[in-house]
């Protein structure tokens, strides 16, 4: 491995405090993870000369010390857990405390190349709107599965009008959000395109262009890997595995595979083929959908990488 010039720290994130660690070097201390800690972690990075730092995602505490580090111009690397832990097996590091996890996450920041695409600011506080926008979705659902277990009328006016009442918070949060990023000329252009694709509604829409930043940027493949739709292969010798998706982004994952059913009975002629042709060769009807949703993110990553409108033929 090519030793690097940058000096890197690892930060281990919880809601109380940051433990921080300078890669190669024995520097350790401890902040609060709140706005005073965050201005003493600036100024004691900037005097130890460090200019890139790796902080592990870890529930939303760490993004508010994210956005302080990237205002105050240190190149910031959010690294998934399943990252660090992989990293942490292969140099077959056990031991585990804050401490030693803020060592481990310097480590592995120093290896991994920064992204190419840097984070939208604007992209991340759609994002929270999104998150809240899922969260009535998923209340909606649970006040749905409640209602099936009660028989008693009173109950079930007040269910009813639970459901109601959050059906319509659920609107206007959509309108909210569409309006919020349509006062972007970039944005409001990205997601024009997107609705161009026949069976992506502006639910969907806003999903993709909100949880996909690289829209447009990267290649089919990584598009499909980043949404956690591409099938990795499991053979080994003669034996030909299952092939299966994982990881990626799950909530952008959910929202695509919910698409991906009316796109492939109905609004999508492509969609609706594709289907066809793969329940027809045996394909289970979820890895069918899996499919469709995939192609879904492909052309809604073509139209924008185009900068043109989807038609018939750009299946």
């Amino acid at each position: 491995m090519t030793k690097s010039n940058i000096t890197t720290a690892g930060i281990d994130t919880s809601k109380a405090k940051l433990d921080i660690a300078v890669h190669d070097r024995a520097e350790r201390w401890q902040v609060t993870n709140d706005l005073a800690g965050w201005r003493s972690l600036v100024a004691s990075l900037a005097k130890s000369g460090v200019t890139r730092v790796g902080i592990e995602a870890t529930g939303g505490y760490e993004r508010g010390v994210v956005e302080h580090l990237r205002a105050a111009g240190f190149i910031v690397l959010l690294l998934q857990p399943l990252q660090v832990k992989a990293f942490g097996r292969v140099h077959l590091r056990r031991a585990k405390n804050d401490a030693l996890d803020a060592i481990l996450i310097a480590a592995c920041a120093a290896a991994v190349d920064p992204p190419e695409i840097a984070p939208d600011p604007r992209l991340t506080e759609l994002a929270d709107y999104l998150t809240f926008l899922e969260q009535i979705e998923e209340d909606i659902k649970r006040f749905k599965n409640r209602l099936e277990h009660i028989d008693e009328p009173a109950l079930r006016r007040i269910v009813n009008s639970d459901i109601a009442r959050l059906k319509a918070r659920k609107a206007a949060q959509i309108r909210d959000i569409a309006k919020r990023l349509r006062g972007h000329g970039d944005l409001a252009k990205r997601l024009k395109l997107v609705l161009s694709i026949p069976g992506i509604g502006e639910r969907t829409a806003l999903a993709i262009v909100i949880r996909m930043p690289e829209l447009g940027c990267v290649s089919r493949e990584e598009a499909a890997a980043l949404a956690g739709l591409a099938p990795f292969a499991a053979d080994s010798g003669q034996h030909r595995g299952q092939r299966k998706i994982a990881g990626g982004r799950s909530r952008l994952r959910r929202s695509l595979f919910a698409a991906a059913l009316p796109a492939a009975f109905r609004w999508n002629k492509a969609l609706v083929a594709l289907y066809a042709r793969l329940t027809a060769k045996g394909k289970a009807h979820n890895a069918a959908l899996i499919a469709c949703a995939r192609k879904l993110l492909i052309y809604a990553n073509t139209v924008v990488q185009r900068g043109t409108p989807w038609t018939e033929n750009a299946a």
